[in-house]
């Protein structure tokens, strides 16, 4: 049997656009996420740019997500282009020291060090599975347009994700 039993609660996916477009390839996750839109997902996925908005970020995932799915440029020491998939769905993974809270400054990763706190302090359960697709960049100056090795990751990223949305919705 293919998907969830009738009546099954189907798990929601939330797929979040993170970066500054300009920024050179800061712009990735904002890319990605717009060339999902012309993918078929399954209707438990919402895609969301968030861009450098972490603020609504973190109000974002107070409405009850199962998984959530970063795309953001991530520099890990790779060649450029370099495609990442972190898996930090537990305080240990996406780091336990809370930032402060600052609505300007509120990065992918002190909204995630921030989670727990934010839920506890609102009774909303945090996602299931926290997921990141990163890519390492080649240049985070100041411009519009992706470097070519990041531009050419992008198709691999959007199937990475595609793949990844189908399999959390009949989880």
């Amino acid at each position: 049997m293919n998907g969830p039993a009738p009546g099954a609660r189907v798990p929601r996916t939330l797929v979040a656009g993170v970066g500054n477009i300009f920024l050179g390839d800061d712009g990735f996750g904002v890319e990605t996420l717009r060339r999902l839109t012309r993918e078929e997902l399954p209707v438990s996925v919402e895609l969301t740019d968030v861009g450098v908005r972490g603020v609504h970020l973190a109000y974002e995932l107070l409405e009850g997500w199962d998984t959530l799915v970063l795309l953001d440029v991530t520099a890990r020491g790779g060649e450029p282009g370099t495609l990442y998939l972190i898996d930090a769905s537990t305080a240990e993974d996406r780091g336990t020291e809370p930032a402060p809270l600052d609505g300007h400054r509120m990065t992918p990763d002190a909204v995630l060090a921030l989670l727990d706190t934010l839920c506890a302090g609102t009774g909303a359960a945090p996602p299931r599975r926290i997921l990141v697709v990163g890519c390492e960049p080649a240049c985070l100056d100041e411009g519009i347009g992706l470097s070519p090795q990041v531009a050419a990751a992008v198709p691999e990223a959007v199937r990475m994700v595609t793949e990844l949305v189908r399999q959390e919705a009949v989880v």
